[in-house]
């Protein structure tokens, strides 16, 4: 049978790492400072610590005063390297013994080990052939968790943070000790991986005894959280009493995973504070079309179109009566002298002068409104953090759009002085007809004069003294007339129509202004922080070292 696809592979440390970035860029001015301080923290530690000797596996002894864990540092080193003693302190601060020198100096100077507290276990001075296995061990003895000196308990909280395994060395007397379960093996409960702990001084115990302590005290680790605890025994001074712990040393040195374990235990606490900022349903992409269209209503208000749409029809009209309109009532009007209809054309062409050279635009306080609700159907989705951050980005350009309306009207209106060819066609023939009256006009004058009055004596052609087509003229200048009324007439209702069109034309010009106003103010702001949002829960299952789905 043919083999089956292998899964997707879960994610490197590196790739853990990258991810953990992201997520610290991604919640910036989103999530809470202390967690996004402590991730740049993380970050930062594990960045040193990748760029320094991984051939180099850091191990601490830590544990309370009188527990052995000097005792057990010497018998491992095969040297008195470290002070002993039962009843007080005798450790002030860290001493460090290193198998294999090179590439060890930078690290222990990272480490901050006082140079004087450094010491080799070169291959000339190596007592024992076992040593040689141990190549790449850096072992550190720590000072007592339990001094009542600070300085030496801050010493121990500083490596119990950057060391590769964590062994805690307790006694049969005080495995039970309260400080070191409240103060360390609670909180590094999710350390299980890279936590060993050894119980020393067992050679004061009879060999039963040594079993009912062991399961005591891994009952007690377990309901502390710290899963399948990795227990073994010691005694410094029987013979071969420190074999098990020093196979575990070499076990670990030999696997060089122990760097890459406490890293990857350092980024599962981070991600997972992370992960309770993020939901498991699949978040929205956008705004809903609904509220889409709301918003879009609500800005097309806020910015008067229908008004400025309204006022164009009306100012169409006015203007279109310049050109169709028939000149004979044109003058008559003025004469009549009617200050409403002269005072309405001066209000709209100032009006429209305005248009053009003047601000258009809502007053924030109406885009503010418009603004209201537009994310709620996204936010409820949302975790609070994420949600707040959604809103504000619907915001985040609110300013800018009471002038960003008034430019896409603007746009959207024609040019002060566009008028439709037709206009002047009309307004020729209006005009010729009027020649044509006033001809007839003259003509009738000159057959009256000559005609009828004998002006000029008698015609010597007689044809301007003929009276007789006086009527036929004075016909034709009312028919003149009449043709230019009709068509007056005619051309009021075709602008009437006309402008009813203009109006509905412009107001979906300027929508269409709005609609990109809304898209690019508000809709594309809330997609963006929304896709920050996607890619902030893929980024934390990448931290989690989750396989991609």
């Amino acid at each position: 049978m043919p083999a089956e696809p292998a899964g997707p592979a879960a994610p490197t440390l590196t790739d853990r790492l990258n991810g953990l970035d992201r997520l610290v860029q991604a919640g910036t001015g989103r999530l809470d400072r202390p967690l996004l301080d402590e991730a740049g923290a993380l970050l930062d530690r594990a960045g040193q610590r990748l760029r320094l000797s991984g051939e180099h596996t850091v191990v601490t002894l830590a544990g309370g005063t009188g527990s052995g864990k000097s005792s057990l540092f010497n018998a491992i080193c095969g040297l008195e390297l470290s002070p002993t003693g039962m009843r007080r302190p005798m450790t002030s601060k860290a001493h460090a013994c290193v198998w294999g020198l090179d590439g060890a100096g930078p690290l222990l100077d990272w480490l901050d080990v006082d140079k004087r507290h450094r010491y080799a276990r070169a291959s000339a001075l190596d007592l024992e052939r076992a040593d040689s296995s141990l190549q790449g061990l850096v072992l550190l003895d720590l000072p007592d968790h339990d001094s009542i000196q600070a300085m030496h308990r801050a010493e121990v909280d500083r490596f119990v943070t950057i060391a590769d395994l964590l062994v805690w060395v307790v006694d049969p007397q005080k495995y039970a000790d309260a400080a070191l379960h409240r103060n360390y093996i609670v909180p590094f409960a999710r350390y299980a991986g890279v936590t060993l702990i050894v119980l020393n001084q067992v050679d004061r115990l009879a060999p039963d005894e040594i079993d009912d302590c062991v399961a005591d005290l891994r009952r007690l680790l377990e309901a502390e959280g710290l899963a399948r605890p990795r227990i073994i025994t010691t005694s410094a001074v029987a013979e071969d009493g420190v074999h098990g712990f020093r196979d575990v040393l070499v076990d670990t040195v030999a696997a060089r995973r122990a760097r890459s374990e406490r890293l990857a235990a350092d980024v599962d606490r981070v991600a997972e504070r992370f992960a309770e900022h993020r939901l498991d349903a699949e978040p929205p992409t956008t705004v809903d079309e609904g509220r889409r269209t709301e918003l879009v209503e609500a800005l097309t208000d806020a910015a008067g179109a229908p008004a400025v749409a309204e006022a164009m029809e009306s100012a169409y009209e006015l203007r279109a009566s310049d050109f169709v309109g028939w000149p004979v009532s044109a003058l008559i009007t003025r004469l009549r002298s009617d200050p409403l209809r002269r005072m309405r054309l001066t209000e709209l062409r100032e009006e429209l002068r305005n248009a053009f050279t003047g601000p258009i635009g809502a007053q924030q306080g109406d885009v503010d409104n418009a603004l209201a609700g537009v994310t709620d159907g996204v936010t409820g989705e949302l975790p609070v953090h994420w949600a707040r951050s959604v809103r504000a980005a619907a915001r985040s350009q609110a300013t800018e759009i009471p002038e960003a309306l008034g430019e896409s009207l603007k746009e959207a209106l024609p040019t002060f002085n566009q008028v439709p060819r037709w206009w002047w066609l009309v307004k020729t023939w209006q005009y010729f007809l009027i020649l044509v009256a006033v001809l007839s006009v003259v003509w009738i004058g000159v057959l009256v004069a000559y005609g009828v009055l004998k002006v000029g004596g008698d015609d010597p052609g007689g044809f301007i003294g003929q009276s007789g087509l006086i009527p036929y003229v004075a016909v034709l200048v009312v028919c003149t007339l009449g043709m230019g009324w009709l068509t007056s007439s005619a051309c009021r209702n075709l602008v009437a129509l006309s402008s009813a069109k203009h109006g509905d034309k412009m107001e979906e010009h300027m929508r269409e202004g709005i609609e990109r106003v809304a898209r690019d103010k508000v809709i594309e702001p809330v997609a963006a922080d929304l896709r920050v949002y996607a890619g902030f829960r893929h980024d934390v299952d990448v931290a989690l070292g989750r396989p991609p789905a």
